[in-house]
């Protein structure tokens, strides 16, 4: 974990975050990059899939941020971006060295 400088930069490894078509202080996101380790980002995808289909199940309550992305994007875009903090929190934990709380967990 060390070897990146960021969360973001850890992101971008695994390939979840979106392309740059940036010029001009324009800035233009295409779609992820699927660069770098395949598997770890199609297990970060699958298990944000199952947290979006158990929200749904149990109503939401816990995730508000997951419902109001839901209410706006398609649901793997909303997978993407949820594999996306997850690989940042991932990343934040090996870092810091502590192990997962959810009691710490706040709403974003």
């Amino acid at each position: 974990p060390a070897m990146f400088k960021s969360g973001r930069a850890f992101s971008a490894w695994v390939g979840l975050v979106p392309r740059q078509h940036s010029s001009g202080g324009r800035e233009r996101l295409g779609s992820i990059t699927k660069k770098g380790n395949s598997e770890l980002r199609r297990l970060l995808v699958a298990g944000a899939m199952s947290m979006i289909i158990r929200a749904k199940q149990l109503g939401f309550t816990r995730h508000p941020w997951l419902s109001r992305l839901l209410e706006r994007k398609p649901m793997m875009v909303v997978a993407i971006a949820m594999a996306n903090k997850m690989g940042r929190m991932i990343w934040a934990l090996m870092v810091k060295g502590e192990k997962f709380n959810p009691a710490k967990l706040m709403p974003a």
